[in-house]
């Protein structure tokens, strides 16, 4: 249950993550998935560093963590996806 709840998290912090970033991205949905489940990862071990623990209910100081690590994760994910899909087109040019 644990992986299935990882994957449903990614999933939804990828898709708030591509829809706050302005503009258009070009990062597929499993990768802003495995995005969004990096970002949940990072902004726990943020949460924790800052000292908010794991409270009964909606733990909102966590998820902004969660949202702001996965914000930062899609948007180096968007740059690396764009600039690896332009260098195999420009090769293939040549």
């Amino acid at each position: 249950m644990g992986w299935l709840w990882a994957i449903i998290v990614g999933f939804v912090l990828g898709l708030l993550a591509k829809a706050l970033i302005p503009g258009k991205q070009h990062l597929p949905l499993w990768l802003a998935t495995i995005c969004g489940m990096i970002g949940a990862v990072i902004g726990n071990a943020m949460a924790a560093g800052f000292g908010i623990e794991e409270t009964p209910g909606f733990d909102w100081g966590r998820h902004i963590f969660q949202l702001g690590a996965a914000i930062v994760i899609v948007l180096l994910g968007e740059m690396i996806y764009t600039s690896l899909k332009r260098g195999k087109s420009e090769r293939r040019r040549v």
